[in-house]
């Protein structure tokens, strides 16, 4: 999975300084930072809906394509402010192995 990541990370680095005229990357780059929240929201509604229809139907393919276009739009997201989806990777590994509430509450505000 490491190795998909890898790409779509180089991919998006690549194409972030491009033409906004030939690149949705460089697109929502070009809008700023409130275009790709908008979109990282669309995404988020549109999951939670294809979520609720998976739960009646028992079919995942819309649920799967909606989280998808989630994790790209985040993904934007993070390297618009010069972070790294390899950045929460990262602590999601460091995370491992410890009770989502033990962490939960370690956390500081």
């Amino acid at each position: 999975m490491n190795d998909i990541m890898d790409k779509l990370c180089r991919l998006l680095e690549e194409r972030r300084d491009g033409d906004p005229s030939s690149s949705y990357v460089a697109s929502l780059h070009a809008a700023g930072l409130n275009k790709i929240l908008e979109k990282v929201g669309e995404e988020t509604t549109e999951t939670i809906i294809a979520a609720k229809d998976a739960a009646t139907s028992g079919d995942l393919a819309e649920l799967v394509q909606e989280t998808a276009d989630l994790w790209f739009h985040t993904m934007v997201m993070l390297g618009h402010l010069n972070a790294s989806p390899l950045d929460v990777l990262e602590e999601l590994e460091r995370r491992l192995g410890t009770s989502g509430l033990t962490e939960k509450a370690a956390r500081t505000k």
